[in-house]
């Protein structure tokens, strides 16, 4: 089985080291993700693409800082327009356009019993924007959305694995960055073994 993982940053990728796996840098942000993701599907052909990063966590959300997760489901959530009542998503917008705005991206991928606990989360360029809707959103980050849509559009078998830094809030803060990229590299280790656990294909 042929494993990539992608990381946004070389910094969240500095402990993980693993021999069957390959690893690659996307950079942060959607536009990266987006251009990385198709790369990688299209140059090095996968059986499977890991994108792992941190995230931040809403105050709505049972998790914590230090929990590691497995995203079920990506939005991008500042695809929108400033009104005069507020931020509007482009999805609930009555726009006479004709184009298909996708409103949350699903992994079809995960199985009935995953390995690592499972979260929803909002992918932004804006991080910490205070204008986003986080009704039943447990975390934020810059890549996933465009890294769910590349792969949904491919056909690739992925997975987003994400370790949470810190709090969603504009408080000035202090993010627990090695803690939980130490986190992260044990989630893709149990991750990663879980796949090579799979029964082969006939």
């Amino acid at each position: 089985m042929k494993i990539i993982v992608v990381f946004p940053t070389r910094t969240e990728a500095r402990y993980f080291s693993h021999d069957a796996v390959e690893t690659a840098i996307c950079g942060v942000g959607l536009t990266a993700a987006a251009y990385t993701t198709g790369k990688l599907i299209h140059e090095r052909r996968p059986d499977v693409l890991i994108l792992a990063g941190i995230a931040g966590v809403y105050a709505g959300s049972s998790l914590k800082i230090g929990d590691t997760v497995l995203v079920a489901s990506e939005r991008e959530a500042d695809l929108g327009f400033f009104t005069a009542g507020g931020f509007r998503h482009l999805s609930k917008l009555d726009l006479d356009m004709d184009f298909d705005v996708n409103t949350v991206l699903h992994c079809p991928h995960l199985p009935a019993q995953p390995p690592l606990p499972l979260a929803h989360s909002n992918s932004m360029n804006a991080a910490l924007a205070p204008f986003i809707d986080t009704d039943g959103i447990d975390i934020e980050n810059m890549e996933g959305a465009a890294f769910f849509h590349a792969c949904l559009q491919a056909g690739q078998r992925f997975y987003e694995l994400r370790s949470v830094s810190n709090r969603v809030t504009l408080e000035d803060e202090a993010w627990d960055f090695d803690a939980s990229i130490r986190n992260l590299t044990d989630g893709l280790h149990v991750l990663i073994n879980w796949l090579q656990a799979e029964p082969a294909q006939p």
